[in-house]
């Protein structure tokens, strides 16, 4: 019986196991990285990288926003991105969400056309050379997702590439 024990044990901690990684699937900062770097290739910019510090700092503000999931600015020192849903947002997710508004963005007049393309533009910004982002579950459901730029972009009157 003791063996049997054991065995049930082992085989829900395997199980709960599976179910935590899954649950994280998509959602590292390799993810963050390539949703960027990919859309950043497309018009030939330099690929971001990793930044521990700038990662820390979305960190926080994350945890801040997980008692309200209000889609609310830090107005830190870095530039920003930010998502929220009801459900999960995977950082796959909400990069492409903020990609996909490249079809709002006229590169010949550098504005926004029928609708929003600040996100985009902040991914794409050239000057920017790190990223470093965070994801929390908010207490009353939902998720928020922040990505963090250093340098910051979306100067108005200059262009992202």
């Amino acid at each position: 019986m003791e063996l049997l024990s054991s065995n049930l044990a082992l085989t829900l901690a395997f199980i709960l196991l599976a179910v935590a990684s899954s649950v994280h699937a998509q959602d590292s900062p390799r993810d963050f990285l390539n949703g960027h770097n990919a859309a950043r290739a497309e018009v030939g910019v330099q690929p971001l990288t990793w930044d521990d510090q700038v990662a820390n700092y979305a960190q926080s503000y994350a945890d801040q926003r997980a008692a309200d999931c209000n889609l609310a600015h830090s107005n830190g020192p870095y530039g920003e991105n930010i998502a929220m849903a009801t459900g999960d947002l995977s950082a796959v997710d909400a990069v492409k969400m903020w990609v996909d508004e490249k079809s709002h963005y006229d590169p010949s007049s550098n504005s926004c056309v029928g609708g929003e393309c600040l996100h985009y533009t902040q991914v794409v910004w050239s000057g920017s050379t790190s990223l470093g982002c965070a994801k929390v579950r908010c207490n009353g459901g939902g998720t928020f997702v922040t990505c963090n730029y250093d340098p910051r972009g979306n100067y108005v009157g200059q262009r992202p590439f």
